[in-house]
């Protein structure tokens, strides 16, 4: 085939050719090329060029009869775009193909065939000449066919890719991106399948398709082959891999999100013309992964490898978005496109917009929050593409799902409503490019949402999006970081919520230094680590029927518990890596362990929790030690296995000196030695006699940090709940500034580190004013404060320079 005007095969084509065999060819053929020596498998094929389609159009005389098709179209107007794309693509659709094309197509799929296997399955994909570039990415605006067999077939596919080229959303969205319907060409794909109607496939990206936070591997994966994923046909499983640790060897999973996965595609049956179909999944496959941890691990050191040749290419990073498909018959992986990622790597990242809700009303659905906006309008429910003209800009856009067809009407929506898919999905993918919040997955959302009714969609309060009754008040702040000095106190920040954790490490900091169990246990856990421990003594049938459904599919409840608090700290360690993440053990009170599912059978009835059964005091005592010991196996599992040694250990509330040996020694009996593999522990300075005998707690611990909050509680014998003391509650009293420059002189003269994690400086910039000058090491700020304190920290730094 020497002698080939219109075939390329993927061994001869590099990332330099998209002018002749569009961005997936060019991206396919430079992976066949360059990477399959690196173990990375990409099934074979080869490329129909773009001088093929322009061969098509000449030999049918079709190019001035599109041009006149298309000649003052308007694309807002969408009954007009859907008469003339159709006149386009009916224009391709009956041109024959050369007979001199066609003769070169069938060689090379016999040759393919030969390789294979008689009669070749292959995908037949569209390749634009102006995709997958570095500012548009072009995804799924041409079409792609699966499960093709046979001259018959494989001719046909290729006609209707040549046509695809005029879809509507292609039209459309050349037109949104200035680019000349006539100089952008197609090239066809047809590459071998991979048998993942069988298995499973999935799409995966080398940064966080939310936050930008470029420090990880996203993949999604549900069982069939991927074009439900694309669609957002189905909820798929989530996984985040931390690529710093994963390159050290490290098993570094730091996130698992288990999707729905209702349906899967599979192949057609027999000669049928059907070439795929959706069946339902059984129940126990949707409640199991579809791939296991060393197939995740896997897929990770495949995107980290593509990300790395690219970005060597490229001379700078450039994060990817990658397909992947396993073979079901040889359990093989094998990638099968990736491209660059077009959103979050062209975002100015020296810019930090934040949105924050003023008010909260009901809660009418919620979903995946897609960005990190918000958004109000009224609510258009969209049950067909044939209501797309109806749909009016600024509305609620609301449907089961989207395609590319939808896509001239969604970047006039507020927000985007789906009943269904994920974070990589059609309606995701589109909403981020376009800067419009979303919320997918949002089962039941064209029920519940009504066209004409007032709605608030909120993106901006992690992963979850919910959508609120009315049109409520929001406001957005926007920080310039180009020009900000650093200060010598180092600036922490205060945090609970994992799912916040991408998008506030990019915020200037120095590191966690409060990362607070709680939220983690109340929200992802939500059982009592006890009633995991023992749950034959939960007798509520409600309660133990519930921690059974949340316990399903782990091989023991003490392993629930352990591996989901660990994807909640290794994912806060995991954003903020290499710096310190200072992680409290739990310090819920004994009314606030009880709330939780299973928590009445093991906790007392306290008069006073808030001076009561908590912090180290539970530790050691048999009441708790078996839930301190998953709480030591978690952490131990986020330094060890998941690689973050950044993680420093802090205990909360350790009242005498003999209590501090005790904690230690119960910590060392799970794997946790302070000094042994640099873990430092830290203890909370937050009772009188934290200070008073700081000399002696040095012995035991790597640093104090201040609790401010119960420090002046105690200092003043204020209850920090009470409304009718709430005047005398003030951390700037002078009895309170005593006692914790007390501290931090203390902590000084063992040379240990001092640092403060309560709400005061957040509140009060005098406060950190009087931290600063008292010499202490960090201060650790609410993240919504840390742009305002900052510049009072540099002041007075400059301030104390200038006294001498």
């Amino acid at each position: 085939m020497e002698n080939n005007r219109y075939i390329r095969w993927f061994e001869e084509v590099t990332i330099e050719d998209v002018p002749s065999v569009g961005g997936k060819n060019a991206s396919i053929g430079e992976m066949y090329r360059e990477l399959t020596g690196k173990g990375i498998k990409v099934p074979n094929g080869f490329a129909i060029t773009a001088d093929a389609y322009w061969h098509v159009l000449e030999s049918a005389d079709a190019l001035e009869e599109l041009k006149q098709t298309l000649e003052g179209l308007d694309t807002e107007d969408v009954r007009d775009l859907a008469i003339r794309g159709k006149k386009a693509r009916n224009i391709i659709l009956n041109a024959d193909m050369p007979d001199d094309l066609w003769s070169e197509i069938k060689e090379a799929y016999d040759e393919l065939s030969e390789q294979y296997g008689p009669d070749a399955d292959v995908a037949v994909r569209s390749s634009a000449t102006a995709e997958d570039l570095p500012n548009a990415s072009f995804a799924g605006q041409q079409e792609t066919y699966l499960n093709i067999h046979g001259y018959h077939s494989l001719k046909d596919a290729c006609i209707r890719c040549f046509a695809s080229l005029f879809t509507d959303r292609a039209i459309s969205y050349r037109v949104n991106n200035n680019f000349d319907h006539f100089k952008v060409g197609l090239s066809i794909g047809v590459m071998k399948m991979v048998r993942s109607d069988l298995a499973s496939s999935g799409v995966m990206f080398t940064i966080d398709t939310d936050s930008g936070f470029e420090e990880v591997v996203f993949i999604t994966a549900a069982y069939g082959l991927g074009e439900n994923i694309v669609q957002g046909l189905v909820n798929p499983d989530e996984f985040y891999v931390f690529k710093p640790t994963l390159k050290k060897g490290y098993k570094s999973i730091i996130d698992k999100k288990l999707g729905e996965k209702e349906i899967k595609m599979i192949y057609g049956r027999g000669d049928s013309r059907i070439l795929t179909r959706n069946v339902e999944v059984p129940e126990a496959d949707r409640k199991s992964f579809c791939i296991n941890d060393e197939e995740i691990l896997l897929l990770a050191q495949y995107a980290v490898t593509i990300e790395d040749h690219y970005s060597r290419k490229n001379g700078k990073k450039v994060p990817m978005d990658i397909e992947w498909a396993k073979d079901g018959e040889t359990g093989e992986l094998f990638i099968v496109q990736a491209r660059p990622e077009t959103v979050q790597s062209q975002k100015k990242k020296d810019i930090l917009e934040t949105y924050y809700l003023d008010q909260k009303s009901s809660v009418i659905v919620t979903g995946r929050s897609i960005g990190r906006k918000i958004a109000a309008g009224r609510v258009h429910v969209i049950p067909d593409v044939s209501r797309l003209p109806s749909f009016k800009p600024g509305e609620v856009l609301v449907a089961d799902t989207t395609t590319p067809d939808w896509e001239p009407i969604m970047k006039k929506a507020a927000a985007i409503i789906t009943n269904k898919g994920g974070r990589t999905c059609h309606a995701a993918i589109v909403s981020r490019e376009l800067g419009i919040p979303a919320v997918v997955g949002a089962a039941g959302a064209t029920e519940k949402l009504k066209t004409g009714m007032e709605v608030t969609a909120s993106c901006a309060e992690g992963d979850v999006g919910r959508v609120y009754e009315g049109m409520l008040d929001f406001h957005t702040e926007s920080l310039d970081l180009k020009d900000l000095e650093n200060t010598r106190t180092e600036v922490m920040m205060n945090l609970g919520n994992p799912e916040e954790a991408f998008s506030l490490s990019m915020i200037p900091n120095s590191g966690i230094g409060l990362a607070r169990l709680e939220f983690i246990i109340s929200s992802y856990i939500q059982v009592h680590p006890m009633a995991l421990v023992h749950p034959e003594r939960v007798a509520d049938a409600n309660d133990a029927e519930e921690i059974e459904r949340l316990t399903k599919g782990y091989s023991s409840k003490e392993d629930y518990f352990v591996e989901k608090l660990s994807f909640g700290v290794g994912t806060i360690a995991a954003a903020f890596y290499p710096k310190p993440v200072v992680v409290r053990m739990s310090d819920f009170k004994s009314n606030e362990y009880a709330s939780l599912l299973g928590g009445r059978y093991f906790e007392i009835e306290e008069s006073n929790p808030m001076l009561g059964f908590r912090g180290a005091s539970r530790y050691y005592d048999e009441r708790y030690r078996e839930g301190f010991a998953l709480e030591c196996r978690a952490m131990k599992r986020v330094r060890e296995e998941l690689g973050l040694t950044n993680l420093i250990l802090m205990i909360p509330f350790c009242r005498r000196v003999d209590e501090a040996g005790k904690v230690l020694a119960e910590m060392k009996k799970h794997g946790l030695e302070r000094g042994k593999n640099g873990l430092q522990v830290y203890v909370m300075c937050e009772i009188p006699s934290n200070v008073l005998l700081i000399d002696e707690f040095s012995k035991y611990f790597d640093g104090f940090s201040i609790g401010s909050n119960d420090l002046t509680q105690l200092t003043l014998g204020v209850d920090r709940d009470s409304e009718i003391l709430a005047e005398s509650f003030d951390e700037r009293d002078e009895a309170v500034k005593r006692i914790v420059s007390m501290a931090i002189q203390g902590a000084k003269r063992n040379g240990k580190h001092s640092g403060l994690c309560g709400q005061a400086p957040s509140d009060f910039p005098e406060f950190a004013e009087f931290l600063v000058r008292e010499g202490i090491d960090s201060i650790s700020l609410n993240p919504d404060s840390v742009m305002q304190i900052v510049p009072r920290i540099l002041q007075t730094e400059k301030d104390m320079e200038k006294q001498g």
